[in-house]
């Protein structure tokens, strides 16, 4: 094996190894409430994951059996994968970036308004069709029915920093006066009228505020915050991919030229 092929190859085994950890970000990413209940958020992490290794494992056999045809096509799927990571990462930046958190007095946690994300978030939440499933997909998993469970108070339920989807989904926006019970039980509101969600209540556990645009805020408050978490995975991966592609591409003319001049002093050409 040629020297080039040799950092070719060391430099695709760390990419292989790379390619793991990102896997399972995917993976923790896809487990999320959230994204369970949102079928075309759930994988894009692990599939590009999946991606980098296959191509790393492409280049790493490519280069220590010298097989050209396939270092060739190795370095044009990594330029495909190293641009198609950068177009999630631009998306996601983009419909991410706006925040509709607020704090709310006496809170250690925060509330959200819909009209504060992106309109393409909110647009695809917002849809009927889609919020339904979603809906149901909510009440059917244990987000809200665990906080019975970790708080009792009103003291300790006030000072706990629950997610953004438990914030919207599993209680009624603080304006509205409501009196606490426990987590998921609510009476007795001050101010019902103060926002629409507020009628939209219900202390039945299988309805809460799963038709509130609170819930549906939280929901676009939640996935904001882990793909933000996502979006440091994809940048150390670009970077790395993009460290390892333009390596790759010096070490491939530099193969071609020593196998010319391997073959130039064995008198074939």
């Amino acid at each position: 094996m040629g020297v080039s092929n040799k950092i070719t190859a060391i430099l695709n085994f760390i990419a292989f190894l790379c390619a793991i950890p990102i896997m399972a970000a995917g993976i923790w990413l896809a487990s999320k409430p959230d994204n369970e209940c949102i079928h075309s958020f759930r994988w894009p992490v692990f599939v590009l994951g999946a991606l980098m290794l296959l191509v790393s494992l492409a280049g790493f056999i490519g280069a220590c059996f010298n097989k050209q045809g396939l270092l060739a096509l190795y370095l044009f799927c990594m330029a495909a994968l190293i641009i198609l990571i950068l177009v999630l990462l631009i998306f996601a930046f983009t419909v991410t970036r706006p925040d509709g958190s607020y704090s709310v007095p006496g809170r250690a946690y925060r509330e959200y308004r819909l009209d504060g994300f992106s309109k393409w978030l909110r647009d695809y939440v917002t849809d009927s069709g889609t919020w339904q499933k979603i809906r149901t997909c909510l009440a059917d998993s244990d987000t809200c029915p665990k906080l019975t469970q970790q708080y009792i108070s009103a003291d300790q339920f006030f000072t706990a920093h629950i997610s953004p989807l438990q914030s919207g989904c599993c209680k009624p926006p603080t304006l509205c006066g409501y009196n606490y019970v426990n987590p998921t039980l609510w009476i007795n509101p001050v101010n019902p009228g103060a926002d629409q969600d507020c009628l939209l209540w219900n202390n039945d556990q299988n309805l809460l505020c799963y038709n509130c645009n609170s819930c549906r805020a939280g929901l676009l408050g939640n996935l904001r915050r882990e793909w933000r978490r996502a979006n440091v995975i994809l940048i150390v991966a670009v970077v790395l991919l993009i460290w390892v592609y333009l390596i790759a591409c010096s070490a491939f003319k530099n193969a071609q030229t020593e196998e010319l001049f391997r073959r130039y002093k064995q008198g074939w050409v």
